[in-house]
């Protein structure tokens, strides 16, 4: 079995529309497996499956008490994935800094001499 690193399995769980509604969905809050399920247009056992998909990625957690299953966002869920995208986002927007700073210097083309300003009055 090929082993997935961390951001393969947190984008594996929400490569699905659904898993990402209920991300979003918990983000609100706890909520119960029913309370989740509620707006979507499955059977309640597809909702478990996509909430088991998220469970085993990190991203919730779910718990059982009596015949009640709560689930919530796992703290840090998301952090893994986070931590890539600044790795990557970092060197780009240095990237277009240092454009900036060129842009923003000498907007006049090389060798173009410039009028000189005096303090004369016409």
């Amino acid at each position: 079995m090929v082993k997935r690193s961390g951001v393969d399995v947190i984008l594996r769980g929400l490569a699905e529309p659904t898993r990402r509604a209920i991300v979003e969905r918990l983000g609100r809050g706890p909520a119960t497996v029913s309370a989740v399920a509620e707006p979507f247009d499955m059977t309640l056992a597809a909702v478990v499956q996509h909430l088991q998909v998220l469970e085993e990625c990190g991203l919730i957690h779910t718990e059982k008490v009596g015949r009640v299953r709560t689930c919530r966002l796992q703290p840090g869920g998301l952090d893994v994935l986070a931590d890539w995208i600044a790795a990557r986002r970092t060197p780009a927007e240095r990237r277009l800094d240092r454009l900036g700073e060129a842009l923003a210097g000498d907007d006049s083309p090389e060798g173009t001499p410039q009028p000189q300003q005096t303090d004369e009055q016409p």
